[in-house]
Formats: C-alpha cells, sequence, structure tokens
C-alpha cells in the first residue's frame, strides 16, 4: 500500500479496510487480520493499525471479540456508505465546487460528463 501525504495514515488504512468490506473480501462477521498481523502485510507501526481499529470500532464497521480478535459488523456495508458519503460531502465536495466555479464549469457540462462517466464505466447498469 502507497501512502499519500494529505490524509493520516490511519484513515488511509481505513479507507483500503472499507474498500475491502465493499468489494466482499471480508464479509459480515468474518475476522479481520490481528493488529500486528496487518501491521506487518502493510509494514506500519501496530499502533497505527490500532488507532485504525478503533476508529472503525468507533464507527461501528468492525468489532472486538475479546481472545477472538476483530470482526466485520453485520451492517459494514451500510455504515461504510454512509461513512464515506458523510465525508465526500464534507471534505471533498466543497474543493469540487471551488474548482468548478474558478473553472467557470457549469452544472450542465458536469451532468453531460457524469451521464457519459456512468455510461462509460458501468455498461452493464444502464
Amino acid at each position: 500500500m502507497e501512502f499519500k501525504d494529505k490524509q493520516s495514515i490511519y484513515l488511509q488504512i481505513a479507507d483500503y479496510i472499507c474498500e475491502q468490506i465493499l468489494l466482499g473480501k471480508w464479509p459480515p462477521n468474518e475476522r479481520i487480520p490481528s493488529v500486528r498481523d496487518f501491521g506487518g502485510m502493510l509494514e506500519v507501526n501496530p499502533n497505527t493499525v490500532m488507532r485504525t481499529y478503533d476508529f472503525l470500532q468507533n464507527k461501528e464497521i468492525i468489532f472486538n471479540k475479546r481472545g477472538i480478535g476483530y470482526s466485520v459488523t453485520e451492517d459494514a456495508q451500510q455504515r461504510i456508505l454512509i461513512y464515506k458519503k458523510e465525508r465526500f460531502l464534507e471534505s471533498e465536495l466543497p474543493e469540487v465546487f471551488k474548482t468548478l466555479y474558478l473553472l467557470n464549469i457549469t452544472m450542465d457540462e458536469v451532468k453531460t460528463l457524469y451521464d457519459q462517466f456512468v455510461v462509460d464505466t458501468f455498461p452493464l447498469n444502464n
């Protein structure tokens, strides 16, 4: 995993875990790697992974069974979508709006490009 400078490492790891859950790699109630194992896989300090797991546990995306380890919650996918949508709307969308404004790009132009993107990227859903 390659980390970016713009975001905390623990949040980047959280995004990676959420992505894996959304892709079905870790289905509901399935265990995820231990803090130590995941730290070794990603070549990061186990304390960073622990911070990630605490964060995801607070978001109720994973839970800890004492003596067994961390597992994916039953409704993790729904919680991930809510969390990622909130973060996008609060953090990323204002930057997009600013760029649209500065470049004088209209919502009609964005809609046309978005519709084409959906057709090109997800042809089976159309």
